[in-house]
């Protein structure tokens, strides 16, 4: 009988500890700080096979590669905040993706916001998931035919499609049959598992599309992502340290679980109970809540440069002008980086959201 660590036969896991061998600090010291801030202070990827380990909300990845910031039918958003890394095959259908975007007419191609953190893991600001590399923010704004230098990249506000005085109604000035065509396209390739929208686009795609709806139900509704669209990928065959979401219920998901964020249920405050104990701090997630291959993920040694494993597959250039803009920042200046909570307190959804 072989012998296994975990799902993986020794002799892999050998070599992957051979690739970790740099330790890049006290894992004692390590341990007791946020696993943010551990993964958020990196700058560059574990030098190692592709491998994403974990959940979409709990995980990490080695092996990521990042998209060129400037690409033939692409853009790079926000490059301070360095989350344009990915599993290999994420980059490679975000580059198909961008040209069967333009293709549909969307501009001269997208802009892509957050993708991952060069060894993925929890966030300083802004996510709960994007931890593995299988999920990458596409703007609803098309990519201008000029391109926008770094700092517009930063300052460039996001225009959402839903009107200011209605609730959950898409502006119908701003929304367009393209608009529809590029999500649907998004989530027709096979290897992606679920598009991520408003839950008022998510209706308007209900209600207007006339194309073929076989995909339709990948397309789910979810708080916020009214300026922007989600993709996420299914786990890479092979990758047995990545933990999938549970399938897309059948159907395009254009029945009771869309009508419930119609409803009041999802937009209320929490009930509080009179005589019930304060609830708990919220606590930082620590290393050791993730993935136990994540210690070593962190740990790892890094390649020599940027350059070095950023995607050129699709001919896409990194010109040096619009290299990151990235500085790691020092465990004190971890607060600086955090946002505030731009959506409201899930309550509990329909299955397969």
């Amino acid at each position: 009988m072989k012998t296994t660590w975990g799902s993986r036969p020794i002799a892999t896991a050998l070599m992957l500890a051979a690739a970790f061998a740099t330790v890049i600090g006290d894992t004692a010291l390590a341990e007791g700080r946020p696993a943010k801030e551990l993964f958020g202070g990196m700058a560059l990827p574990a030098k190692a096979a592709p491998s994403p380990y974990g959940s979409y909300a709990k995980g990490c990845i080695a092996g990521a590669v990042a998209i060129p910031t400037d690409g033939p039918t692409w853009q790079a958003m926000r490059l301070s905040r360095n989350r344009r890394w990915g599993h290999p095959q994420m980059i490679a259908l975000l580059e198909r993706f961008s040209r069967d975007a333009v293709q549909l007419g969307w501009g001269s191609g997208i802009l892509i916001g957050d993708i991952s953190q060069p060894r993925g893991g929890p966030m300083l600001s802004g996510h709960a998931s994007h931890q593995i590399g299988l999920d990458a923010d596409i703007w609803f704004t098309p990519k201008p035919a000029s391109p926008l230098s770094p700092q517009q990249r930063e300052d460039m506000p996001f225009t959402s499609m839903l009107e200011k005085e209605k609730f959950l109604t898409v502006d119908r000035r701003l929304w367009t049959n393209t608009h529809a065509q590029v999500v649907v396209q998004a989530a027709s390739y096979p290897q992606v598992e679920r598009i991520f929208v408003n839950p008022a686009i998510k209706k308007k795609l209900c209600d207007t599309w006339t194309g073929d709806r076989s995909v339709l139900g990948k397309i789910r509704p979810i708080y916020g992502h009214d300026a922007h669209f989600h993709i996420r990928m299914r786990c890479p065959e092979g990758a047995s340290g990545c933990k999938p979401q549970a399938a897309v219920p059948p159907g395009d998901g254009c029945d009771k679980s869309l009508a419930w964020w119609f409803t009041k249920e999802p937009w209320a405050a929490p009930k509080k109970e009179p005589n019930a104990k304060p609830a708990p701090k919220p606590r930082a997630t620590l290393v050791s809540e993730l993935p136990k291959a994540c210690a070593m993920v962190l740990d790892a040694r890094g390649p020599s440069s940027e350059m070095e494993v950023t995607y050129q597959a699709g001919g896409g250039a990194m010109p040096s002008s619009a290299a990151s803009a990235f500085v790691a920042p020092s465990p004190a200046a971890g607060q600086a980086f955090e946002l505030p909570a731009v959506v409201p307190v899930p309550a509990p959804r329909p299955s397969g959201w």
